[in-house]
């Protein structure tokens, strides 16, 4: 039977020979995933439950990313509570307030391999997918019985292939990329669905680039996103992970495929506006919009070469009196890396404000909040009313490339 490679991780996790989309399966979860927003409401949930110990610690992995250092007396009391359990469970694979954002730092450290059903209390642990790997988010209430059980139900789905073809021009990156599929098909043209990047372009996008594709596959309501595994994929691995691992790859002739062509010969630069993700134009056709703060981070695009592609267009050059530009790191790694090639010298010297690695203004929860009538340029993935503070402020959504153009100018720009 021709199978998807999400319908063929899903069989393996449940011990079938062959499953297709539409089956209800009980898989085993290779990696559950919690942060310190989440973690308390699974905790409380599996306590509930009744059972002392979780099913296995060592296939646990607790981060804090989310409010930290902690912003209230709500969060340490969250973060305290979280330590907690973490003790008591002998769960080793944690991560205090000094590491970064969970779908960073999950990859760095050896915990997504390729084949594997990883689940976070997270929505965009789809990021994980760019590994070859079948990753999801869900519920705290479901999260708590993979704690107690290691299993959960999954209704299997089925697959969109994204034939990604054409030659990336000038400061276009893969977040135009995603921002113009998104564009095309809505934020629910992928509902429940396996979004899976293939072609040529995809395979010339480094990990970092898959990962912004595969970050926002729920933006346009996808169950996760997927990219087959490739030598990039085993060269990212070597070094993080003694793990062995099965390689999983879609049958083009599998039932329940289906594919969008996507030529991005001609592609500019692309920006989302508020306040839906999917209303996304090309960059000329908003700029000279007045901004009052950019954001340069977030699980998708707080990476070490999109703060490169940032400084290099930032190097000798002022951010706008009329600006705050928060530069975010997505992990400690990537902090020292960025460190170690001078980019941070270039993000201080511009006038920029560097902070510690974590969320940051993206859920509206932490640093860089938004005012009435405020307007916010990001490089983040979600752009709906009151998402980065008041619900009378704008967010729009861009790849580094136009963030760091943008702040130099206050105003929406094109890099180009």
């Amino acid at each position: 039977m021709s199978m998807t490679m999400a319908e063929k991780i899903l069989a393996r996790a449940a011990g079938l020979k062959e499953t297709e989309a539409g089956n209800i399966v009980m898989a085993n979860i290779d990696v559950a995933m919690t942060h310190d927003l989440t973690g308390p409401l699974s905790v409380n949930s599996f306590q509930k439950i009744g059972v002392e110990k979780v099913w296995d610690p060592e296939k646990i992995v607790v981060l804090f990313d989310h409010q930290v250092p902690a912003d209230s007396l709500e969060a340490a009391q969250n973060h305290i509570f979280m330590r907690e359990f973490v003790e008591k469970q002998e769960i080793k694979n944690f991560y205090d307030v000094n590491e970064g954002v969970c779908h960073q730092v999950l990859p760095e450290k050896g915990h997504v391999i390729p084949g594997e059903v990883i689940v976070g209390t997270d929505s965009h642990t789809c990021t994980h997918g760019a590994l070859g790997a079948f990753a999801t988010g869900i519920g705290s209430t479901d999260m708590a019985m993979v704690f107690a059980t290691g299993k959960l139900w999954f209704k299997v789905p089925e697959t969109i292939k994204f034939d990604i073809e054409g030659e990336l021009g000038k400061h276009v990156y893969s977040k135009d990329v995603i921002l113009d599929i998104i564009g095309q098909i809505g934020a629910d043209g992928a509902t429940y669905q396996a979004c899976e990047f293939g072609g040529k372009t995809t395979r010339n996008m480094s990990i970092s680039g898959r990962m912004a594709l595969c970050n926002m596959a729920i933006e346009m309501g996808g169950k996760t996103g997927m990219v087959e595994v490739d030598e990039k994929t085993r060269n990212y691995l070597k070094g993080r992970t003694n793990k062995s691992y099965e390689v999983f790859q879609t049958d083009e002739d599998a039932e329940s495929l289906s594919t969008m062509y996507v030529d991005v010969s001609d592609l500019e630069p692309q920006v989302a506006c508020p306040h839906n993700v999917d209303n996304v134009k090309p960059v000329g056709e908003v700029e000279g919009t007045p901004i009052d703060q950019v954001f340069l981070g977030s699980c998708t695009n707080g990476r070490l070469e999109d703060l490169r592609v940032a400084a290099k267009i930032m190097k000798g050059k002022q951010v706008s009196s009329k600006v705050r530009m928060l530069v975010i790191p997505a992990s400690r790694e990537i902090y020292r890396q960025a460190l170690d090639e001078g980019l941070m010298n270039i993000f201080v010297d511009s006038g920029a404000l560097v902070c510690n690695p974590c969320c940051g203004p993206c859920l509206g929860g932490h640093v860089g909040l938004l005012g009435p009538g405020e307007v916010s340029l990001s490089t983040s993935n979600r752009n709906f009313k009151g998402r980065q503070g008041s619900p009378e402020a704008e967010v729009y959504l861009s790849s580094a490339a136009v963030a760091a153009a943008s702040a130099i100018r206050g105003e929406i720009t094109d890099p180009r």
